[in-house]
C-alpha cells in the first residue's frame, strides 16, 4: 500500500502541470499557442540553465544560495565589457566571472569543508555589493549583436532557447551516461562511504560548484541580452529561491542522494507556466509571489511525506 502511495505522490507533479495548463488554456486563448509556449521557455531560459546545474549540486547534498548575485555580477561584467571592448569580450567576461565565483565557493566548501549555507550566503551579499559598486546605475546601450542574441532566432526558435536546450542536454548526458552521475548520487547518499570506495569527493564537489557558477554566469549573460540592460540592483534578485523551488518540485531532496533531471525540467516548466498563465490572466506580481511561496511549501511537504514513507518501507 505504501509503495502505491509513493508512486501516486511521484505522479502529483506531472498531473498538477497538466491541470494548470488546462486551467490557463480555458481562461486565456493565447496560452496554448506555439508562440506563447516558445516565449515561456525564452522568458525562463536563465532558470532552465541554472536549475540543471543547481539540481546536480543538490543531488550531491550541497546547495548554492549565491546564484542570483553571481548572475548580477556576471551581467554587470558583461555589460561593462560590451560597452568598452566589444561583444566577444563581454561574453567571456560573464562566463569568467561566473566561473570564478563558482571556483571560490568550491574551494571553501569542497576543499576546506566550510559550511555551504554560510559561504554561499556570504557570497550572495558580497557579489551583489560588488556588482552595485561597479555599476550603481543600470548599464545599457549595448551593440546590436547583443540585442540579436537576446531577441534573435534560428529556425524560428530564439537563440536563448537553443542555449537552454543545449545546457539541459549536456546535464542529461552527464547524469545519465557518464560515471559522474553515479558519483554525484553516491556522495549525496553518504560522502564518507563514497570516499572509501574511491570517489574523489572533494574534487567532485569543487567541480560541481564551478559548474554552478559557470551556469549562473551564462544565465546572467542571457538575462542581460534579453533585457538589453544590466541592472545591478535587480538582476537575479531572489533568483535562488525560484531555482530552489523548481528543483524541489522536481523531486530532488534538500539532503541529496537522489533525483531526476527530467523531473527537474518539469518543475521548472511548472514554475514557468504559472508565471506566464497568471500574467496572461492579468494577475499582479504580488499574487504570483504568494503562489510561488505556497508551491514551495507544498513541494517541501510532499518531499517530507515521500521520505517518511520510504524510510518506513
Amino acid at each position: 500500500m505504501r509503495v502505491l502511495v509513493i508512486r501516486a505522490l511521484s505522479a502529483v507533479m506531472p498531473l498538477a502541470t497538466v491541470v494548470m495548463m488546462i486551467v490557463f488554456a480555458v481562461n486565456t486563448r493565447s496560452f496554448l499557442t506555439v508562440d506563447n509556449l516558445v516565449a515561456v521557455i525564452a522568458q525562463n531560459a536563465a532558470l532552465f540553465i541554472v536549475a540543471i546545474a543547481f539540481a546536480i549540486l543538490l543531488m550531491a547534498g550541497y546547495v548554492d544560495l549565491s546564484v542570483g548575485s553571481t548572475m548580477a555580477l556576471a551581467g554587470v561584467a558583461a555589460g561593462l565589457a560590451f560597452n568598452s571592448v566589444g561583444v566577444v569580450p563581454g561574453i567571456m567576461a560573464a562566463l569568467i566571472v561566473g566561473l570564478a565565483v563558482g571556483v571560490f565557493n568550491g574551494l571553501l566548501i569542497g576543499r576546506f569543508g566550510m559550511s555551504a549555507l554560510i559561504v554561499t550566503l556570504g557570497v550572495l551579499a558580497a557579489a551583489r555589493g560588488i556588482a552595485m559598486t561597479l555599476a550603481p546605475d543600470s548599464i545599457y546601450g549595448f551593440p546590436d549583436a547583443v540585442r540579436v542574441l537576446g531577441a534573435g532566432s534560428f529556425l524560428g526558435v530564439p537563440y536563448i532557447v537553443w542555449i537552454a536546450v543545449a545546457v539541459a542536454a549536456a546535464g542529461l548526458f552527464v547524469m545519465g551516461i557518464t560515471p559522474i552521475g553515479r558519483h554525484v548520487l553516491a556522495i549525496g547518499v553518504n560522502p564518507r562511504a563514497a570516499f572509501l570506495v574511491g570517489i574523489p569527493v572533494k574534487r567532485v564537489v569543487f567541480a560541481l560548484y564551478a559548474v554552478v557558477g559557470l551556469a549562473a554566469g551564462l544565465s546572467g549573460l542571457v538575462m542581460v541580452a534579453r533585457l538589453d540592460s544590466a541592472p545591478s540592483g535587480t538582476l537575479g534578485l531572489g533568483f535562488e529561491v525560484t531555482v530552489l523551488t523548481a528543483v524541489l518540485l522536481g523531486g530532488v531532496p534538500f539532503t541529496g542522494g537522489r533525483g531526476s533531471l527530467w523531473k527537474v525540467l518539469l518543475g521548472v516548466w511548472f514554475i514557468a507556466i504559472i508565471k506566464n498563465g497568471l500574467t496572461l490572466m492579468n494577475v499582479g506580481p504580488e499574487v504570483a509571489n504568494v503562489v510561488s511561496g505556497c508551491v514551495l511549501i507544498l513541494a517541501a511537504g510532499l518531499e517530507t511525506l515521500q521520505h517518511v514513507l520510504r524510510r518506513r518501507l
